[in-house]
């Protein structure tokens, strides 16, 4: 049976009531109140949930602030994954929200509506939110299967219709003589592993990261770490024509089938002290790009879009879904779609 008893403060003036119960089985629970009548409703739900075996423990929930959460998900969870250390900027950005302060039983969907409210203010992307927002969705889900917080239900689930649209994904490809134009730019160009490096990325639809080294976000120190090393020589073999990349985006490594043109651009590169492919950076390489599509009067051409062309091209040759994946590490047909862009006329040469 449940007590119900008044909370005074230090001047002995009434400011609740605290409801106890003590049920054999199960750890005892309190919960103040403003008004007694709240008390001995939740009093009396509560005891009929133990009665019945459904009740569930919410202290934790109750008790824990996103603020602990979202350190305690670094602490644990953040090393088991393959590509953790890319969320952690979403992590401490989690922390520094009003939202943190919140206790997890208490956040609610339209606390997540506010929070991708301030995120739509300060001009974050929708892919970016929906990082955030996915980041937030695992810690929930792992309170209640891992951290003992059954009672959780995820709020981020019950804002998905508020969560921003992805924009549809970029169709762009080289048309007519851009291809001969953009090389022709390349070989002109100040970085001499411009060419190399455009040429590789048609031939295989390697991501940058994965050919170059990038550099992540910059430090408290105001230092820049390394992202990614990019493709090593020690990963290349020119005999099987193979390159295999042990770390990826996705977090999954792969082995990449190298053209014959893609393996005559290795052969030709100067041997650097690094064991680096290419001896050069992404920020680089981005510069020069941008430079030399202008220099070449070619509009609208990003370097991420020579993955587009690729992709394209190995359907256009007759590969499967399945293989393609392969190759370029997407995950599902899903993904692989927003990436593939058929031109007509070659499907219509197919079609016979």
């Amino acid at each position: 049976m449940a007590t119900i008893t008044p909370r005074e403060d230090n001047r002995g003036v009434r400011i609740g009531w605290q409801a106890k119960i003590r049920q054999k089985g199960y750890p005892s629970q309190s919960k103040t109140f403003r008004t007694k009548a709240q008390a001995e409703n939740w009093a009396k739900v509560t005891e009929s949930e133990m009665v019945r075996g459904t009740f569930i423990d919410r202290k934790d929930a109750e008790s824990t602030m996103l603020k602990e959460a979202l350190d305690r998900y670094s602490e644990e969870v953040i090393p088991r994954k393959k590509a953790g250390n890319r969320e952690l900027g979403f992590i401490r950005q989690w922390a520094d929200r009003p939202i943190a302060r919140l206790s997890l039983a208490r956040i609610r969907s339209k606390d997540i509506v506010a929070a991708i409210s301030e995120m739509e203010s300060e001009g974050k992307a929708p892919k970016t939110i929906k990082l955030h927002l996915g980041v937030l969705s695992h810690l929930f889900n792992v309170a209640g299967s891992e951290w003992g917080m059954e009672s959780l239900t995820n709020p981020v689930q019950k804002a998905q219709g508020r969560q921003p649209k992805l924009p549809q994904g970029r169709d762009r490809r080289l048309v007519g003589d851009e291809e001969d134009r953009l090389l022709d730019a390349c070989g002109k160009a100040q970085t001499p592993w411009l060419l190399p490096v455009v040429t590789f990325a048609i031939e295989t639809g390697m991501r940058a990261g994965e050919m170059l080294e990038t550099k992540g976000t910059t430090r408290a120190d105001g230092e820049r770490p390394i992202h990614s090393t990019g493709l090593l020589l020690k990963n290349v073999n020119i005999e099987n024509r193979t390159a295999h990349l042990p770390q990826t985006k996705n977090g999954e490594a792969r082995t990449v089938p190298l053209s014959s043109r893609a393996v005559q651009v290795i052969q030709a590169l100067p041997r650097s002290m690094t064991d680096k492919v290419f001896d050069t950076t992404y920020e680089a390489i981005h510069l020069s790009f941008a430079r030399t599509c202008k220099r070449a009067a070619i509009e609208d051409l990003r370097f991420h879009d020579l993955r587009h062309e690729a992709t394209s091209r190995f359907f256009e040759k007759g590969l499967n879904p399945v293989q393609v994946a392969a190759i370029t590490g997407h995950k599902t047909l899903q993904m692989l779609k927003r990436y593939t862009h058929l031109k007509a006329e070659d499907l219509a040469i197919l079609l016979g």
